[in-house]
């Protein structure tokens, strides 16, 4: 039994059985009969771009890394294959050479390849959306591979100065000055090699968002400047420390291939070297603590976002001001905004969300806006935070 199709533009439906429609199977179907099958589907709503004070200030990331990223992952992978090629050449010299100096080098080396590698891995995963668990994304990895990096270098370092305390203690070994000239020389050769390919000559130009590729600004309206990626720009650092200490071991390399009768000056310098890879960690060190301990970001202060957030108009008194970062590039605000009466609360959000991220280059920011109350003033919660 099948009920009459309608007429118009109204949809009726039929039940058909398996020898209605002259096929195999068995059970019922339910059909959809349109008047004008020919009419298309509404098309489903596109999302629409929202005006910058909305809640995003950046336009939707696009997937996969962006131009200066993808050349900072180019440089990095360049610099990690020669520094891993020259690590294992100087492990072979160094065990060749009788040399703990080389083998000290070798280490700071490891403890680059550390840290390029912890600086491509994050590269990576910064191309991960966020998801319910890791609501921020997966910034933060850059910072773990940081911490491993150091203490990678201080266990092996330690192991290094034990082995020079024993040789000065013990002098029965015996330094090939040759063999270790040659590496020392190639150790300068390599570093020289790294320091070329991660060389930035200038700021990349970039539309991207703001992100990892800014740096804050402390004083002046605009936009933030472009500084490059800063994972290329912290290994160029290091290499040009590792660049000294290769030139250090070249020293010692000549002197002890020339006057043999000095080869104590293999176990000092080692001494020497990992006072100074150690000391080259303790500014790694201090970042990855504070980022960890989530403390404010070393280039943003706390009086100068507040002053600024009161300047806004409207704006009464703050409060639950929170300023920590996710990387030492991608900084993160939240506070609360009480406001007057007769102030605009859209008009407030979109002046501070501007004046942070103009002045300061927070990557994020989150605030809150309410009507301004006497009670506020002797509140323990709206009281700022003390001085450290």
């Amino acid at each position: 039994m099948e009920p009459s199709p309608a007429t118009g533009g109204s949809e009726t439906t039929r039940l058909v059985s398996p020898r209605d429609r002259g096929g195999a199977g068995g059970g019922l179907r339910l059909k959809s009969l349109f008047a004008e099958p020919s009419e298309p589907l509404p098309e489903e709503p596109k999302p629409v771009e929202m005006p910058s004070h909305h809640c995003h200030r950046d336009p939707l990331p696009q997937p996969g890394l962006t131009p200066e990223r993808l050349q900072a992952q180019r440089q990095l992978c360049a610099a990690c294959a020669v520094c891993c090629v020259f690590m294992a050449g100087e492990v072979v010299g160094g065990y060749l050479a009788h040399s703990l100096a080389i083998m000290t080098d070798a280490a700071h080396l490891l403890a680059d390849v550390g840290s390029m590698m912890g600086s491509l891995f994050s590269l990576w995963l910064s191309t991960r959306p966020a998801t319910r668990i890791m609501t921020f994304g997966w910034h933060r990895s850059e910072t773990l591979g940081a911490l491993a990096s150091v203490v990678s270098l201080w266990m092996v370092t330690g192991i290094l100065l034990y082995l020079a305390f024993i040789r000065l203690l013990h002098s029965d070994y015996h330094i090939e000055g040759g063999a270790m000239l040659l590496t020392a020389s190639i150790a300068v050769c390599a570093n020289l090699l790294m320091a070329f390919v991660l060389h930035q000559a200038g700021p990349p130009h970039s539309h991207g968002s703001r992100g990892a590729e800014y740096a804050p600004l402390e004083e002046g309206p605009g936009e933030p400047l472009p500084l490059g990626n800063t994972s290329v720009r912290a290994a160029f650092v290091h290499v040009l420390g590792d660049l000294l200490q290769s030139f250090g071991v070249l020293a010692a390399s000549v002197l002890i291939y020339f006057k043999p009768q000095y080869k104590a000056a293999d176990p000092i310098s080692t001494f020497l070297f990992s006072i100074c890879a150690l000391g080259s960690t303790a500014p790694t060190l201090r970042d990855v603590l504070r980022v960890l301990m989530e403390g404010s970001p070393r280039s943003v202060g706390f009086e100068p976002v507040r002053d600024t957030l009161l300047s806004v108009p409207g704006v009464r008194a703050t409060h639950e001001l929170h300023l920590w970062s996710l990387t030492l590039t991608y900084h993160v605000a939240s506070a609360h905004l009480a406001i007057d009466s007769t102030a605009d609360p859209e008009a407030v959000l979109a002046e501070a969300t501007s004046q942070l991220h103009s002045r300061f280059g927070f990557s994020s920011c989150t605030l809150q806006v309410e009507q301004y109350q006497p009670e506020m003033a002797q509140c323990l919660r709206c009281r700022e935070p003390p001085q450290a």
